[in-house]
């Protein structure tokens, strides 16, 4: 049985919630025959009321996985939607082991061999980055890739809150990303950590998987979300596209509080 279908199908046990988030989360086992499938499972009923944000965060967070496989990169790890959960309907997140104490600003130091995140940047080094170890020869270059990816598809998404939390190493070297309740907004909510990358042109591959967005969003993507933002998603992707590389921020002020 593979992970994807445990996540769809297999019976849920509600093992106890997740501290420190602001919605109601909770730490999920799928069926007995699968000990080591873990999920995340945000309910609904435990989103608080935003003014900015309708109900029903949950969806957007589906909406980011699938937009992240349909443009081929794998960022998301796989989540669904389901209505049997313990508190009602909700997501469900693939729990991916990763070790907790890195982050955005962990991977991006170590790859970089110490170089200091712009957003750190007046704060001076509050986290102690640079008492970290260099990634292994060629680990880095492969992270930055990774995180130069997520820089994009955070512009696309409108991501309004990418702390350097939501961006872990899991055990199998890969960097996933996490908690996308807060994106797809039809106005410009953009507020993330990453713009480490601003300036650097976008490669073809990139600029291909962004005119397939400009030309359709997939059906599953828009039932997801209301229209206007349906059109506000393929207009960041048709800017970027005509921009050709990644921007920077002149405001100095489009990240996210707490920064991790």
């Amino acid at each position: 049985m593979t992970e994807l279908h445990a996540l769809e199908t297999e019976p849920i046990e509600l093992l106890g919630g997740i501290v420190g988030s602001s919605n109601e989360t909770f730490l999920v086992r799928l069926g007995e025959a699968c000990a080591d499938v873990h999920a995340v499972y945000k309910p609904e009923l435990g989103e608080r009321p935003l003014h900015d944000f309708p109900p029903g965060l949950y969806r957007r967070e589906r909406a980011a996985y699938l937009l992240s496989q349909h443009l081929g990169w794998g960022l998301v790890p796989p989540t669904v939607i389901r209505e049997d959960g313990p508190f009602g309907v909700g997501s469900y997140q693939l729990f991916r082991h990763h070790d907790p104490d890195e982050h955005y600003f962990t991977l991006y130091t170590r790859s970089t061999g110490h170089v200091l995140p712009v957003v750190l940047e007046g704060f001076g080094d509050p986290f102690g980055l640079g008492l970290l170890e260099a990634s292994a020869d060629g680990a880095g270059e492969d992270v930055q890739e990774q995180l130069r990816r997520l820089a994009v598809f955070d512009i696309l998404a409108n991501n309004a809150d990418r702390k350097a939390g939501h961006v872990l190493r899991g055990t199998d070297g890969r960097v996933w990303a996490i908690d996308h309740g807060l994106c797809f907004s039809e106005d410009l909510k953009l507020r993330t950590v990453i713009w480490d990358f601003a300036g650097e042109a976008l490669e073809d591959e990139t600029l291909e998987s962004l005119w397939d967005v400009v030309d359709e969003v997939p059906a599953e993507v828009a039932d997801l979300l209301e229209p206007a933002e349906v059109r506000a998603l393929q207009g960041r992707a048709r800017w970027l596209t005509a921009v050709g590389e990644l921007p920077g921020d002149p405001t100095g002020m489009r990240f996210p509080w707490p920064l991790i």
